[in-house]
């Protein structure tokens, strides 16, 4: 399996975790020149940007540590022109990361770090 579908069956996997935790998916692969947002959901009356990393193990660490500085930085571009598009800005932000090992088609582990990291001004 390549690692654009490896990346899209986790992000599907993500989705579908976050759905039955009660968020709402508001926007997915939501793409601008300064970045992409895997998933967009809202939890209660916060904007949650979801950053998926998918991987066959942990060889190489932990999935959530591929998310450094300069990633973090353009998640951080990406959902300011989220926000300014839909004209939310002011709403209470909280940036995620999900980390979704699979096994096999049908076995999987799926972890969230809430509030993996923040805005410098947010």
């Amino acid at each position: 399996m390549n690692t654009k579908i490896l990346g899209r069956q986790g992000e599907d996997i993500a989705a579908g975790v976050l759905r039955k935790s009660g968020y709402k998916i508001l926007a997915r692969n939501f793409r601008v020149p300064v970045g992409e947002l895997d998933i967009v959901a809202r939890d209660g009356n916060v904007i949650v940007f979801v950053e998926v990393k998918t991987r066959r193990g942990s060889r190489c660490g932990t999935p959530g540590q591929s998310v450094d500085w300069r990633k973090q930085q353009k998640l951080l571009r990406a959902a300011e022109w989220y926000l300014q598009q839909n004209r939310m800005d002011g709403e209470s932000c909280r940036f995620d990361v999900i980390e979704v090992y699979i096994y096999s088609e049908t076995h999987w582990d799926v972890r969230q770090i809430k509030g993996a990291f923040e805005a410098g001004g947010r």
